[in-house]
């Protein structure tokens, strides 16, 4: 009998201590797992997908040994991205990473319960994607490249680059959140440097050559391209085109520089997927979206191709070559 009550006693210690054992060996089992959702493809934006990589191993994350990424690039077609972000809902992802406006409008339309980190988003408020930056509110939080005042800097430093400039074509989308406040700093800006603004919507791809056909035709003196998708996607249709109409151009996407781009000026989209990876560390622990302020951009970068310059035969003011961050021979 004594015996008995012993051994139950004995066994009810035991069952006792393993138990956070157990816990802790379900939890170890558990490896998180990433969603990464980009509506552009790996190899233009290898540079922003080895940052976010980097970020994560500055916080204890390995690729392939403690954290898988699924990665999801639409290359190009915006009608993939819906597809591609319901395929990590169904891998049931611990998280998703989106990298603009239109890869984390799909993710919040796939799911109301995975914590999105958007990155990129010019204007996440406007967009209906968390109710402010302080406390958005919901599932979705991440960092912003909202800083309205970009827009009239690339319009200065076409004003610098190309001299008695007067008409300026600005290439936008108006479905685009974002475009209606860029394009209101931009006259702004304009205003004060004299110049005017050619503004031409761009929706489809068949709208870039028809564009620039116009842009010829009002006299332009240079393009300025907004960052919207479409235009992403054939980034290099508009360098083909702006160099066959001898147009001076600025870009919000350093990536092209190396394609033939003459300049971009903007946030640091690499800083910021870096700074992403901050986001997915406190969530993984259990930290909620909507108690994550929004972060907005703290670096810019400004890059310039000499040998585009030469080819238009500009010559680029010294003053402005020492601002570069990089300068392409």
């Amino acid at each position: 009998m004594w015996y008995s009550a012993v051994w139950c006693i004995v066994t009810l210690i035991l069952s006792v201590l393993a138990t956070p054992f157990a816990v802790a060996a379900q939890q170890a089992q558990h490896v998180p797992r990433i969603g990464y959702l980009h509506a552009g493809s790996s190899s233009m934006f290898g540079a922003r997908e080895e940052a976010f990589r980097q970020g994560l191993r500055e916080l204890g994350y390995v690729e392939g040994q403690n954290m898988v990424i699924e990665w999801r690039y639409a290359e190009g077609p915006p009608d993939r991205i819906p597809a591609l972000a319901a395929e990590l809902v169904r891998l049931k992802v611990d998280v998703i990473v989106t990298g603009g406006p239109t890869t984390t409008r799909a993710a919040k339309e796939a799911t109301a319960t995975i914590p999105i980190v958007f990155v990129g988003v010019g204007d996440p408020v406007g967009a209906g994607f968390v109710a402010s930056l302080a406390r958005p509110g919901g599932h979705l939080t991440g960092l912003s490249t909202l800083a309205p005042e970009i827009s009239g800097k690339h319009l200065e430093l076409l004003k610098e680059s190309v001299s008695r400039l007067s008409r300026v074509a600005v290439l936008g989308t108006s479905s685009n959140p974002g475009n209606a406040q860029a394009f209101k700093e931009l006259e702004r800006a304009a205003g004060a440097f004299g110049v005017q603004l050619l503004y031409f919507d761009v929706l489809a791809a068949e709208d870039i050559a028809a564009v620039f056909r116009a842009a010829s035709q009002e006299r332009a003196d240079a393009v300025l391209v907004l960052g919207r998708p479409v235009l992403s996607a054939h980034r290099t249709q508009l360098i083909d085109l702006a160099l066959m109409n001898r147009l001076p151009a600025s870009y919000p996407w350093p990536e092209i520089m190396q394609e033939g781009g003459l300049m971009t000026y903007g946030v640091s989209l690499t800083d910021l997927h870096r700074r992403a990876a901050t986001y997915v560390d406190k969530i993984l622990k259990g930290a909620k979206p909507a108690d994550l302020p929004v972060e907005q951009p703290m670096k810019f970068e400004l890059v310039i191709n000499l040998k585009t310059a030469k080819a238009l035969g500009l010559t680029m003011p010294p003053s402005l070559l020492l601002l570069a961050d990089e300068v392409i021979q």
